[in-house]
């Protein structure tokens, strides 16, 4: 007979990808049914509640939850001995190993090196303090958090800009910086195009269907997906167009963001007219131009030819709305305004703030979508799924492991935009081939698959 295990381990602190890798070591133990092994925030007991799992009420952050299901009682020793297995193994160096130590702080860590870019990816609340390190010493930082303030945002990027310095964040997903990709980066060639990005899927979009026809991106420089918010106005914008315009090697700048403040967006586009490099824009909103058509404007004023974009399998046609679950805040946005509100159709953003607190981000951990995809797909007023995946060093290493089986398990037709290029150390064609197998029409462009998956239930939007 089945039983439940719940146990509180007070300030017993992991981080969220640490306790990932944990928890899908024990899931994978004899006698373990599910195993969640996470920190007590709001959001994991939800999703523990959710589970069958009775979380004891004096659970508070600072405590680490070990909920297990077990075929029977009499697996619970050797489960709670896997999970401190588990636990000793994530956090030891291999034995011999010559690996120096990690920094314990900005600061040690600023010592190391003369002139490299500082990553920050700290809890939220903490980045500010390690930020503004580096950025006293005259770093560029790229700050991968999420959870930051807005007003230390302002703050540190006030600062950054009376000391010359870029600030890429908070929540910058993804930037390549001299050749070499950082957080969620894609594998593309060097090329004439510079990036910069208030958006991390939205930068990877583009770096993907760029790199499908054939142009190279120099760099891409991440500002945070704030950036252009009335409250920090475009303070990395500003210094990430100024340094781009600056490099020889880039003959065309794009500014990708999700939807910005009307008056910052005016105030950059007056900036960048001043600029000797072109700048094309794609920001989104009601009206303006999706990411795919902005990519294809580029090609057009490189004087390159626009491919015809790749989709893979075919899906049926679906009777009901459009559920639209994302990793991607941008792709979200993106298929949101291209599908409008009134039809009833739903988007959810699972990378969003809300979600992450305590958590991995979705593009490492997807666990959290999985159980809103099975949701979604017992929901009979539910006509098509459109969801992303999203290739690249620091993602998932195989997403299609575990959502090709879900995809097979649900009735209504799959929509899926795969953003990722055939460098990817996931392999892109062979996530797109197991997913196809699995029942799903696979696109490179979002747009596209939005697009899709409207038609398939005869909207005409």
């Amino acid at each position: 007979m089945t039983s439940n295990h719940v146990e509180l381990r007070p300030g017993a602190y992991a981080d969220s990808v640490t306790l990932l890798q944990v928890s899908r070591a024990v899931q994978g133990l004899d006698g373990v049914l599910a195993a969640q092994v996470a920190m007590a925030t709001a959001l994991n007991i939800e999703v523990l509640t959710e589970m069958g799992f009775d979380v004891p009420a004096e659970a508070t952050t600072n405590d680490l939850v070990v909920a297990l299901r077990l075929e029977d009682a009499d697996a619970l020793t050797a489960a709670l001995a896997g999970v401190d297995q588990a636990l000793r193994d994530a956090n030891r160096r291999p034995e011999g190993s010559s690996e120096i130590a990690p920094p314990r702080s900005m600061r040690s860590a600023l010592r190391r090196t003369s002139d490299a870019v500082a990553v920050v990816s700290v809890p939220g609340p903490s980045a500010l303090v390690e930020a503004m390190d580096a950025v006293d010493a005259g770093r560029d930082v790229m700050i991968f958090s999420d959870n930051v303030p807005v007003d230390q945002e302002v703050a540190l990027k006030r600062e950054a800009a009376e000391r010359g310095v870029l600030v890429m964040g908070p929540d910058c997903g993804t930037a390549v910086v001299g050749g070499l990709g950082l957080g969620f980066a894609n594998v593309v060639s060097p090329g004439p195009v510079g990036i910069v990005a208030a958006s991390g899927t939205g930068c990877q979009q583009l770096l993907a269907l760029l790199d499908h026809a054939g142009v190279g991106v120099t760099s891409a420089l991440g500002v945070g997906g704030r950036d252009l918010s009335s409250e920090v106005r475009g303070a990395s914008t500003r210094e990430a167009l100024r340094r781009l315009d600056e490099d020889p090697g880039v003959e065309l700048i794009v500014l990708v963001s999700k939807p910005p403040a009307p008056d910052v967006a005016a105030e950059i586009e007056e900036y960048a007219a001043a600029l000797s490099t072109p700048v094309e824009f794609a920001l989104l909103g009601a009206g303006k131009p999706d990411i795919t058509a902005a990519a294809e404007s580029v090609l057009r004023r490189l004087d390159r030819d626009v491919p015809a974009w790749p989709v893979v399998g075919t899906a049926g046609s679906g009777t009901g709305v459009l559920r639209g679950l994302f990793v991607g805040g941008t792709l979200k946005s993106e298929a949101q305004l291209i599908a409008g509100t009134e039809a009833g159709h739903t988007f959810v953003d699972f990378g969003d703030d809300e979600y992450t607190s305590g958590r991995a981000h979705p593009m490492i951990d997807p666990s959290l979508r999985l159980e809103h995809l099975a949701r979604a797909s017992a929901d009979p007023s539910t006509g098509v799924l459109l969801l992303d995946v999203v290739l690249g060093h620091g993602a998932e290493p195989d997403p299609a492991e575990q959502l090709a089986p879900a995809i097979a398990a649900v009735s209504q037709p799959v929509v899926i935009a795969v953003v990722g290029t055939d460098g990817d150390p996931q392999g892109r064609d062979r996530q797109v081939a197991a997913l196809v197998a699995a029942g799903a029409e696979v696109h490179l462009s979002n747009a596209g698959a939005t697009r899709r998956a409207l038609e398939l239930i005869g909207d005409p939007a």
